[in-house]
C-alpha cells in the first residue's frame, strides 16, 4: 500500500479532491489551482486562499520570528497575485509550542501584522492552539471581477512566456544557510534576503490582470521548472525557452562553488515570482502595465503545441525536468 511519501503532495490533493462534494458555484477555471473562487453574482468572484507554514519544512534555523511571520503572509499573497486578486482580509491560525516566550510571540505577530499591512490587508480573526512546532496558517479573502481572474488554463501556442524577475537566488541563499557555503560580500545580502525577506509580486499581478492581456499565470514558489510543468498541464501546451532567467549573483555563486546555475535557476523554490503567458500582439501593453507600478517583466520563451519544456542553449535543446519542491517527497 502506498504511503504519503510514495504519493507526493499533488497526488494527495487529487485524492482529496475526488472524495469531496463540489460546491455548485465554484468558479470552474480554478479547479486544483492555488486559490479557490466562488461566484457571488454574475460579475464578481469571492476568492479564497490558505497556505500553511510549518517550522520543520519552511523555516531555516537563521530565520527570526519576525521573518517567520512575514514569510507566512508572503507565501499566501503570492498565489493571490498570480490570479490578479487583491486580498483584503486575513484569518490567522497559530500552532505554538508552549516554551515560546512572550517576546518571541510578539515578534511573530508583528511580522504577520506588518506584512499584512504592506499588502493592504487586515487581520480579522483566527485561532491559537498548542503544537510541537510553530505553525502559521493564513486564510486570505479577496474580491475580483470575473473577467479579471487569471487562470492557469488559458495559454495558447504562440503566446509569449514571461516572468516578473530572475531566479536562483533563493536556492543559493538556502545553500548558504543550510550548507554553510559562503559568497562574496557584494552578493551575500541579496542571496540571503531572497530567503529571509521574501516579497510577493502583488502589484505586478494586479497590473497584469487589469491589463487583460495575459492568458495564464502561476506563482513560482515550487520552483521555475515545476511552475512551467503546472502551466503546461493546465493549458495542455509546452514551452520553448530561449532565455534562462538566472540572476547575475547566482552565476557568480555557482562558479565559486562549482555548481550548475541551470539547476539553481530551475529547480530551487520559494521564489515568489510570477510565471505567465501573454498574447504576442499585446506584449508592449503588458510591459507598460508593469512599468506603471515601478517594476518590469522578462520575456523568456514561447508557448508551443507539443506538451514538452525545453531550453535553447547554444543551438541545442535541453529538456527541463519535471522536478522541484513537493511536500512528502522532497
Amino acid at each position: 500500500m502506498k504511503n504519503l511519501k510514495d504519493l507526493g503532495e499533488r497526488k494527495v490533493i487529487e485524492l482529496i479532491w475526488k472524495r469531496i462534494r463540489k460546491f455548485p458555484k465554484i468558479f470552474p477555471e480554478n479547479v486544483l489551482d492555488d486559490v479557490s473562487a466562488i461566484e457571488i453574482d454574475n460579475d464578481v468572484l469571492a476568492v479564497l486562499k490558505t497556505d500553511m507554514l510549518v517550522e520543520s519544512t519552511d523555516v531555516p534555523p537563521q530565520m527570526s520570528f519576525w521573518q517567520i511571520g512575514r514569510k507566512a503572509v508572503v507565501m499566501n499573497v503570492s498565489d493571490m497575485a498570480a490570479k490578479g486578486v487583491k486580498p483584503i482580509a486575513m484569518l490567522v491560525s497559530l500552532g505554538l509550542p508552549k516554551n515560546l516566550t512572550k517576546k518571541e510571540i510578539e515578534e511573530l505577530i508583528d511580522g504577520i501584522e506588518e506584512t499584512a499591512k504592506e499588502y493592504g490587508m487586515y487581520i480579522v480573526g483566527g485561532d491559537t492552539n498548542e503544537a510541537k512546532e510553530i505553525i502559521v496558517d493564513c486564510f486570505l479573502f479577496g474580491l475580483c471581477k470575473k473577467e479579471e481572474f487569471v487562470s492557469r488554463r488559458g495559454a495558447k501556442p504562440g503566446d509569449i512566456l514571461a516572468v516578473t524577475g530572475e531566479f536562483g537566488k533563493t536556492a543559493a541563499g538556502l545553500k548558504m544557510l543550510l550548507e554553510g557555503m559562503d559568497a562574496p560580500e557584494d552578493i551575500s545580502k541579496s542571496l540571503l534576503d531572497s530567503v529571509l525577506m521574501p516579497k510577493a509580486k502583488l502589484k505586478e499581478g494586479l497590473a497584469l490582470a487589469k491589463s487583460g492581456v495575459i492568458t495564464s499565470c502561476i506563482d513560482s514558489s515550487d520552483g521555475l521548472a515545476w511552475s512551467l510543468y503546472e502551466l503546461s498541464k493546465a493549458s495542455n501546451v509546452g514551452f520553448i525557452l530561449d532565455r534562462i532567467p538566472v540572476a547575475p549573483e547566482v552565476l557568480v555563486f555557482a562558479e565559486i562553488h562549482d555548481l550548475s546555475a541551470f539547476e539553481l535557476c530551475f529547480y530551487g523554490g520559494e521564489e515568489y515570482e510570477l510565471v505567465f503567458t501573454v498574447k504576442p500582439e499585446f506584449w508592449s501593453s503588458a510591459v507598460k502595465a508593469v512599468e506603471s507600478v515601478g517594476s518590469h517583466i522578462i520575456k523568456i520563451g514561447v508557448v508551443i503545441e507539443e506538451p514538452k519544456i525545453e531550453v535553447l542553449v547554444d543551438g541545442k535543446r535541453i529538456t527541463v525536468e519535471a522536478k522541484g519542491w513537493e511536500h512528502f517527497k522532497s
